[in-house]
């Protein structure tokens, strides 16, 4: 029985993740604000609570999988206050702000003592199979600096009582972006690399589709800043 509730587990974490996926990338492209937008956005942040959620559920029964409940925690910590964001109305919070911060904190904590711990040549805290160092290295320096602006943000929703104009489109467009970075990080190169015939390796090319998001994300957030803020999201 728990061998067939992982293998359905399993199948709609993917199936979420690629539906994540298309609506995410359909959304990032399209006029912000906009039906289309707006519609497939709605899919994306459903599609990723789904697949995190799924993702969670097979790193707690995977021995050694504990990274991936924290990432996966992440993600449907980033779509839900994205979508939150952008449901409240202009400076506006509420008691799920706050609990927002305390999700980014604690999601933060170990990943600022562990990046602390490697900067400063002393045994980190978490044993891993993967040395980190090299890419390892760089991307646990990255996912750090990134919840740590989660935590920033969250405690500026929290202080200031919401956020209105072009401050509070910003924290929706870089949670939805950097959301759909982890979507595409993990279908190409925890996904479609294991398709590859071979031993397990991940193709440089499969790197690409995750600064794409980023790079998406660089462009609406000048846009948003520096043009129209969209009426209508």
């Amino acid at each position: 029985m728990v061998h067939f509730l992982t293998i359905v587990a399993f199948a709609l974490h993917i199936a979420a993740g690629a539906v994540g996926l298309v609506s995410g990338t359909i959304a990032a492209v399209a006029r912000k604000g906009g039906f289309l937008h707006r519609k497939a956005g709605t899919v994306f942040v459903v599609s990723m609570s789904v697949m995190a959620t799924f993702a969670v559920y097979l790193a707690v029964l995977e021995p050694g999988q504990l990274v991936n409940v924290f990432i996966g925690t992440f993600a449907f910590y980033l779509v839900a206050t994205a979508w939150l964001t952008v449901r409240r109305g202009h400076g506006a919070s509420g008691l799920l702000d706050k609990i927002a911060l305390m999700v980014s904190v604690c999601l933060c904590a170990p990943f600022v003592i562990l990046t602390f711990q490697l900067a400063t040549g002393t045994a980190p805290f978490v044993q891993s199979t993967v040395q980190f160092k090299g890419p390892v290295l760089v991307a646990i320096y990255g996912f750090t600096l990134i919840l740590v602006l989660a935590v920033l943000g969250d405690a500026r929703v929290v202080l200031v009582g919401g956020l209105s104009g072009a401050a509070r489109i910003s924290r929706h467009l870089w949670r939805m972006c950097v959301g759909l970075t982890l979507a595409a990080g993990s279908g190409f190169t925890n996904g479609f690399a294991r398709l590859l015939p071979g031993p397990y390796h991940v193709p440089a090319a499969f790197f690409l589709p995750q600064f794409l998001p980023l790079c998406l994300l660089v462009f609406w957030m000048i846009r948003v800043r520096f043009g129209k803020v969209p009426s209508r999201h």
